[in-house]
């Protein structure tokens, strides 16, 4: 698989199933997505979502009746507790040419990976479905470790406008910024007072 990052802005998602899975896939897309829910019965979290449902017994589908509810989209989600339809659903998808992800059964074409993001940044980490749990861990360790992050992709983009002024050779730039991204000093200032970290930087780095 190749990891890519999506502008879903305008296409659709279907996800077949009312759940807590449900609820957690829909809550990932529906800012940006239109985010069709198919089930036969919706969960209170899935209601309060901005997103569009199909009460329908899948159970009761006929493959032409899910070809024509896919139809439209983009990418289609498998949450139901039955692993063989989540399967069904995924064949079908894959027949249409549909990507697929199942959240429990075979493995379809699409991981939705844990995501940590900021202002600036997106971090999406995967195990390949094999441990969600590390993949929360890794999500977690980075926000509580690097709480500052946005605020150093700032200095960093306003310190390497500041340093191509210089006429500085490229890899002592380069270099530049390394150092800066590992000082723990910076990254202190950082939380305080992003404004005091970037005359320190100026100072200390940018001397004559």
């Amino acid at each position: 698989m190749i990891p890519l990052i999506i502008d879903c802005a305008g296409k659709q998602v279907v996800i077949f199933g009312g759940g807590k899975v449900a609820a957690r896939k829909a809550g990932r897309f529906c800012q940006e997505a239109d985010v069709l829910i198919v089930s036969r019965s919706i969960s209170d979290q899935c209601t309060i979502l901005p997103v569009r449902f199909c009460q329908k017994d899948i159970t009761t589908l006929s493959d032409a009746d899910i070809e024509q509810i896919i139809a439209p989209a983009f990418l289609v989600v498998g949450t139901l507790p039955d692993l063989r339809m989540n399967d069904r659903i995924g064949q079908i998808c894959n027949k249409q040419g549909i990507l697929f992800n199942n959240a429990d059964g075979t493995t379809g074409d699409v991981i939705i990976p844990a995501v940590t993001r900021g202002d600036h940044y997106l971090i999406a980490l995967s195990t390949g479905g094999d441990s969600p749990a590390v993949s929360r861990f890794l999500r977690e360790e980075i926000e509580s470790r690097f709480p500052a992050l946005d605020a150093m992709i700032e200095l960093q983009h306003r310190l390497r406008d500041n340093l191509k002024k210089t006429g500085m050779p490229q890899a002592q730039r380069s270099a530049i910024l390394h150092d800066v991204l590992r000082d723990k000093t910076i990254w202190d200032k950082l939380m305080k007072s992003p404004e005091d970290a970037l005359i320190d930087v100026q100072q200390r780095y940018l001397h004559d």
